[in-house]
């Protein structure tokens, strides 16, 4: 593992792209999460304006449901868009640049080539959930009065979805640089899939002008997203009468999970039947 990690530093250490895209990721993803309870606060006061009954201004920065908040904010689609674009950059210059032929000529195999990229996934992934627990921490300390330690645990499943809900997304990134082998394709193709095509897919199967199903709740996309489906907001239950999640359930996980491994082992399906 760490000398298949060595090889992927090597050729990420002066690729500029990289690194400026994944400060991007964690400067938009930084403000996203300091700006997210002035923004609810904003939608609040204009849906105020034009109701007789007012909404109470929200908190999201306090234990245990920070928890909650936080990760379901760190996983909206237009967030965890940037890590993917990332991995699908690295995945199609190996095609682009030969260098995947170069490594396999040199004695790595396919199987060790496809390895490298995904222990660089659980790397970043794993990078990732240490920032959002830090900032988390952090956030719901300065927060929160009469701390306790089961208090701060409490919740705490979720920060473990985000790792999930970022490590699928990655690998879903990848599927389709091994698929496409062409950045600029790849990116258009997913991006366009990911907030076009499956959002009108998930409301046609989720009609009931179609046939009732629950088929829409198993779309890729949904199913990683679902992991941290909603935030601890009171407001979303009183109001829209939405039944908040207690926690991070293994069944929630398994879904994205088996995506993964389904998504891995067709990419390495592909890699032995095609001529890299």
């Amino acid at each position: 593992m760490i000398k298949l990690l060595r090889i992927e530093f090597k050729k990420i250490r002066n690729y500029k792209i990289f690194w400026i895209l994944i400060s991007l990721y964690f400067l938009f993803l930084s403000v996203g999460l300091l700006m997210a309870e002035f923004m609810i606060n904003n939608i609040i006061d204009d849906v105020n304006r034009h109701t007789p009954i007012p909404l109470p201004h929200v908190t999201i920065y306090f234990f245990p449901w920070i928890w909650q908040n936080i990760a379901f904010f760190a996983t909206i689609r237009y967030v965890l868009i940037f890590p993917a674009i990332v991995i699908i950059i690295l995945i199609t210059n190996e095609f682009t640049f030969k260098t995947i032929r170069q490594n396999v000529i040199t004695g790595m195999s396919k199987l060790e080539f496809l390895l490298s990229k995904l222990f660089l996934i659980l790397l970043i992934s794993i990078i990732m959930t240490f920032f959002l627990l830090i900032g988390t921490l952090i956030l719901g300390l300065s927060n929160t009065s009469d701390i306790s330690f089961s208090l701060i645990l409490d919740k705490s499943s979720f920060i473990f979805g985000f790792f999930i809900t970022i490590l699928a997304f990655q690998i879903f990134g990848l599927f389709f640089g091994f698929l496409l082998r062409n950045t600029g394709l790849s990116i258009a193709l997913f991006t366009l899939y990911v907030f076009i095509v499956e959002p009108i897919l998930y409301f046609f199967l989720k009609s009931p002008l179609v046939f009732k199903n629950g088929i829409s709740t198993y779309l890729p996309v949904n199913a990683i997203l679902r992991v941290t489906e909603y935030p601890a907001i009171p407001v979303l239950k009183t109001v829209m009468g939405l039944n908040l999640q207690e926690s991070v359930t293994w069944s929630a996980c398994a879904i994205p999970l088996l995506y993964s491994a389904a998504m891995v082992g067709f990419v390495y399906f592909i890699m032995e039947k095609r001529d890299l």
